[in-house]
């Protein structure tokens, strides 16, 4: 696992130990950004089912501005601060143990809203559809604004969910990924 692309091209980052999580593929990582970006001039991400930190860190490398990391799992969140610091992005970084909905609460009683939230939950427990209804009744997410959703490929989601409209989807093996973007004016 490594940085694609960026500022921070090429740096190796470690894996969660154990089998608790799967990391994005650099291929898929690669795939997936250059479906949304491929690069930033700055915006806030949420990498909600952050595992090692890897879609965060590669938003980071490649110009936004903050990330907010969220993993429940005390391993993860060791290995996303020491990617973090081996990336040298401690300054524009938030990492907290929580599970995905509280920490979906606490964000909303902050007021926080994002550019983009990449939800990579663990694919036996998909909760796509629901946690994108919460992110859309509570403004989480800004106008223009996406949700990337890494899943399963035998997992279907809808083409709308509230103010999201689903403006690509792709399958990368068993992987598949697809893009959301908030509705302007909604």
């Amino acid at each position: 696992m490594r940085v694609v692309s960026g500022v921070c091209k090429g740096r190796p980052l470690k894996a969660v130990p154990g089998n608790s999580t799967r990391p994005t593929t650099d291929k898929v990582k690669e795939a997936l950004f250059n479906m949304i970006g491929p690069y930033f001039d700055g915006g806030i991400g949420l990498d909600l089912f952050a595992g090692s930190g890897g879609l965060g860190l590669e938003g980071l490398s490649r110009g936004m501005e903050k990330v907010i990391f969220v993993d429940r799992d005390a391993k993860a969140i060791q290995v996303i601060h020491e990617n973090i610091q081996a990336c040298r992005f401690e300054e524009q970084t938030e990492v907290y143990r929580n599970d995905a909905g509280l920490a979906l609460k606490a964000l909303i009683k902050r007021e926080i809203s994002f550019d983009y939230i990449f939800l990579d939950p663990p694919y036996k427990k998909q909760q796509l559809v629901s946690l994108m209804e919460k992110v859309d009744n509570r403004d989480l997410v800004k106008p223009n604004g996406m949700i990337i959703c890494e899943h399963g490929f035998d997992v279907e989601l809808p083409l709308r969910a509230g103010r999201f409209t689903q403006m690509k989807h792709e399958r990368y093996g068993v992987i598949a990924l697809t893009i959301y973007m908030r509705n302007n004016g909604e």
